[in-house]
């Protein structure tokens, strides 16, 4: 049964907003599970995502990989998507499907640069984002996990330019 997307987005500010009139009655994740889209990367979507592309996405989960849903959020250098709705698991990670909100960010970072330019905009609207539900559902940043670190994956996702222990350290930074 397709769950639905939300297909509204957001900067930071108001992602907070939205976030905190959400009613968490159903499900309640546990953690973060970070991902990057691979492809499309940041050179195939040199406007970042629009409507367009998430009705797209929706199609490709939704009647190509037959899911019930897809990540909870698609974040680029310019905004936040909601895509599944935030308050009931996502499809993203095998293993973490129940456990945790899934979070996409569009790039390649095994080939594109995490910490300069689109990249690190993407990166501080991730962050944000993070830092924004952590604070939200009373979730410990140092919980995030990596698509990769998955036992039941093969993807190398989000890509090597990604530094998890720097990443949660901007996270909580932002945070405080």
């Amino acid at each position: 049964m397709w769950k639905g997307i939300v297909g509204q987005n957001f900067i930071p500010e108001t992602f907070k907003e939205y976030v905190q009139n959400l009613i968490w009655d159903a499900w309640q994740p546990d953690f973060v599970v970070l991902h990057n889209t691979g492809e499309p990367n940041l050179a195939n979507r040199p406007n970042g995502l629009i409507y367009q592309h998430i009705l797209g996405l929706q199609s490709y989960y939704r009647y190509d990989q037959g899911w019930s849903g897809g990540p909870h959020l698609f974040i680029d250098d310019r905004q936040i998507w909601v895509f599944t709705p935030l308050t009931v698991p996502g499809v993203h990670s095998p293993s973490w499907n129940s456990l945790a909100l899934g979070i996409e960010m569009l790039g390649d970072y095994d080939t594109e640069d995490f910490d300069l330019g689109r990249g690190a905009m993407v990166r501080d609207n991730t962050v944000a984002a993070i830092a924004i539900l952590s604070a939200v559902l009373g979730i410990d940043p140092d919980t995030m996990r990596l698509h990769r670190e998955d036992p039941r994956t093969t993807h190398h996702c989000p890509g090597n330019n990604v530094d998890k222990v720097g990443f949660i350290q901007l996270v909580k930074g932002y945070a405080a």
